[in-house]
């Protein structure tokens, strides 16, 4: 982490940061998508890009590629406000995101629950949107993705847990339906969160 971000940490930010997370198959990236379009121009919201050990015409999320000798050389030099590693594959939040955050601003994320410890270190204002579906709505999206057999994925549905643990502000958006209806929870959250800024 970046002084700056230890700064803003101890100090308290007057911005927030709103972290996404959930199980594959959730809808995750679609709804950071409907959100996104639903603020195109508005200001004092932010959707930040994740620095992913992943290539960039891998699919899934906007994210920016980087190697894992260049990520393990930005994450010394505290280039990342969060970082953490999953499925073989290395994660970072830009620590530029404390500037947005010091200008009172709302920063949206795509995490990881397995992370939310290190955001709840490094931001001072944060809140956890939970995205879940049925299990019967997760088999079948991830089944359409092609990416495994129907086996596995029950077999992980099955090991998967759907809420967060910890001490956290959070609010779980289910979203087994059509987007717009867990996009308006989203976007009621999102507004609630400019409301409440100091």
């Amino acid at each position: 982490m970046t002084g700056d971000g230890q700064d803003s940490r101890r100090e308290g930010s007057p911005g927030t940061m709103i972290v996404i997370v959930g199980p594959s198959g959730a809808g995750k990236d679609t709804l950071m998508d409907y959100a996104a379009m639903q603020l195109s121009g508005r200001p004092g919201f932010h959707f930040t890009r994740r620095v992913i050990t992943r290539s960039g015409d891998a699919g899934g999320e906007n994210h920016d590629a980087v190697s894992m000798q260049e990520f393990n050389r930005l994450e010394s030099e505290g280039a990342f406000a969060v970082s953490w590693q999953a499925h073989g594959l290395k994660y970072g939040i830009p620590a530029a995101v404390y500037r947005q955050l010091n200008a009172g601003d709302v920063v949206i994320a795509n995490g990881s629950r397995s992370a939310l410890p290190q955001f709840g270190i490094a931001f001072s204002r944060l809140k956890v949107v939970n995205i879940v579906a049925r299990p019967e709505v997760l088999a079948r999206r991830l089944e359409q993705r092609g990416r495994e057999s129907r086996d596995d994925i029950l077999r992980r549905l099955e090991r998967s847990a759907l809420c967060v643990d910890g001490n956290f502000d959070v609010i779980t958006v289910d979203n087994s339906g059509a987007i717009e209806d867990a996009g308006r929870t989203m976007m009621e959250l999102l507004e609630q969160s400019v409301r409440n800024r100091t």
